[in-house]
């Protein structure tokens, strides 16, 4: 039930805003709409309301806008030849036609903007619950100025620089930014007795301080299918009690021994039903969004969460700020994929988007938003690259038209059509039969 509403609320609305933008600005410029579906092939049922019939078909993978007297090169044409009538797509100017294929990726960029502002205006902007906590140290690495300052597990930071830090969040703020150059006075008290001790900022960058600090208890959420959790046999809801024989406390030391792994297996005993179970897990090394590569296992921590009430203002601001680091992040990844740096086995197919999204549904209301979020804004980048069936592909050829003042032939558009389509073919093959290989237990 729960991969059911996920692909509804997941794949089909972000399908549906995408078709609808193209549908909206071709009834603007007075295009006559044929079909509008949600899926391909066979349709299932709908409705036919003026000239357009309103459909959802059998395969859940994509949708379409047919409109009347669309050129005869695209894979959704009717194979209608255009008559030349004024509500038919081919009679529209080229910057109106470029303008109804821009439509449905600029929707799709938009709608994590208003997804994210509603979410947070309606409910709020969640944030772990350990921020709202006293800061106790629970976790210190021995590089740690702290630590070699005499500070250790239990004691708590009541001021940094002066400024008071009765909670976690107030303690994040007080140290901001950490600067290399700058110096931290920090003010702990040990079993009632209070003292100061100075750290330079270098020193606690390089002990990841105080990320380390807080209890975040090392309960691990559900594991992404095909990587070393999943493959090890991690369940959701495993505590995990300690790796290569060190007792582990907090999440961030078992992150830690995980990074450091250097793709090494790490014999993890966890606590599943009351019950300990070994499994041995297998780092993989993935490259990140900054370009270098890391050591994942495909799991993180099960964290509970708060929400602070926001202003619509407010509200549209934080979510401004998070489709923007989305943003940044899928441009990245497209990078890094046509540059070689990233390999193609990381991208999520139909199966695998389909997988999530049921999980996401079970994790609650902020995870289906984030994920919503997120598949909104791969449709609208990727629909946007300049590749033959793709929008993108649709306006570039548009451009060229329009530089050279006149239509390419029909044959040239059918070859770039085809190019593009055996691309995108190939392409969704190999996606598919690694979604499909994720689920398999012989998958490595």
């Amino acid at each position: 039930m729960n991969t059911i509403l996920g692909i509804v609320l997941v794949l089909g609305l972000m399908i549906l805003v995408h078709e609808l933008g193209h549908f909206i600005v071709a009834r603007v410029f007075g295009v006559r709409v044929d079909v509008f579906s949600i899926g391909f092939g066979p349709r299932l049922f709908g409705w036919k309301r003026g000239a357009t019939d309103y459909r959802v078909s059998a395969l859940p993978f994509g949708g379409y806008v047919r409109m009347a007297g669309q050129d005869l090169s695209e894979v959704d044409s009717a194979d209608v030849a255009p008559t030349g009538a004024s509500d038919e797509l081919m009679s529209k100017p080229r910057w109106q036609r470029a303008l109804i294929s821009v439509a449905g990726p600029t929707v799709n960029l938009i709608m994590p903007l208003l997804l994210l502002s509603g979410f947070f205006w309606t409910k709020g902007l969640p944030y772990p619950s350990y921020l709202d906590k006293p800061p106790v140290i629970a976790v210190m690495k021995a590089n740690d100025p702290l630590a070699k300052a005499g500070v250790a597990v239990g004691d708590r930071i009541t001021a940094v620089n002066g400024i008071a830090t009765p909670t976690w969040e107030k303690l994040d703020e007080a140290f901001g930014e950490l600067r290399p150059e700058s110096s931290y006075r920090v003010t702990v008290e040990h079993q009632g007795t209070t003292r100061e001790v100075e750290a330079s900022g270098k020193e606690l960058i390089q002990a990841d301080a105080p990320g380390h600090y807080p209890l975040v208890v090392p309960v691990v959420t559900q594991p992404i299918r095909g990587m070393g959790a999943q493959r090890a046999g991690m369940k959701r809801g495993d505590l995990i009690v300690s790796v290569n024989g060190a007792k582990i406390t907090s999440w961030m030391e078992f992150k830690d021994m995980i990074l450091s792994s250097s793709g090494s297996p790490l014999v993890t005993v966890v606590q599943r039903n009351g019950q300990l179970v070994t499994l041995k897990l297998e780092p993989q090394a993935i490259v990140g969004e900054d370009g270098k590569s890391n050591f994942r296992l495909g799991v993180g921590a099960e964290e509970s969460w708060s929400y602070k009430k926001m202003t619509l203002g407010t509200a549209a601001e934080n979510a401004s700020v998070s489709t923007w680091y989305g943003l940044k992040q899928m441009l990245g990844m497209v990078g890094r994929l046509f540059s070689g740096r990233q390999s193609v086995k990381l991208l999520l197919g139909p199966v695998g988007i389909i997988d999530q999204a049921g999980q996401a549904v079970q994790e609650g209301s902020y995870a289906v938003i984030n994920l919503m979020a997120i598949i909104s804004l791969n449709l609208g980048v990727l629909n946007l690259l300049p590749i033959p069936i793709l929008d993108g592909g649709n306006i570039l050829l548009l451009a060229l038209e329009g530089i050279r003042r006149r239509d390419f032939s029909l044959a040239f558009k059918e070859r770039f059509v085809q190019v593009g389509l055996v691309f995108l073919l190939v392409l969704f093959g190999y996606v598919m039969y690694n979604d499909v290989a994720r689920f398999l237990p012989i998958h490595t």
